[in-house]
């Protein structure tokens, strides 16, 4: 990276969401940021808030920054945790007995 070029900010951080915001979340977040820091007071600040929010702004594309912009040498599970889907892991008892009873 030159010397003269930012490291790249956190979207979330940011637009001041979390990453399991949703749509309409993200969109609220942004229309907050660009009133608080318009293009004519504020143009910097404006171009880290646009650019955070086209990262974000669709499923796709936060899906794209996500695989993307994390590390390569990572194990996969790690983009996982902070995911909660809400179904444990039970084992394979309750297939089991659905077979037997064939």
């Amino acid at each position: 990276m030159p010397l003269n070029e930012t490291p790249p900010l956190d979207p979330y951080a940011v637009l001041d969401v979390s990453p399991e915001a949703d749509d309409e979340r993200i969109r609220a977040a942004y229309l907050v940021r660009i009133k608080q820091f318009p293009p004519d007071r504020s143009p910097v600040e404006f171009e880290r808030v646009r650019d955070a929010y086209e990262l974000l702004r669709d499923r796709r594309t936060r899906a794209q920054y996500t695989l993307f912009s994390c590390n390569p040498e990572a194990p996969l599970d790690s983009l996982l945790e902070a995911v909660d889907n809400g179904r444990p892991y039970v084992g394979p008892d309750p297939w089991l007995a659905v077979l037997k009873k064939r």
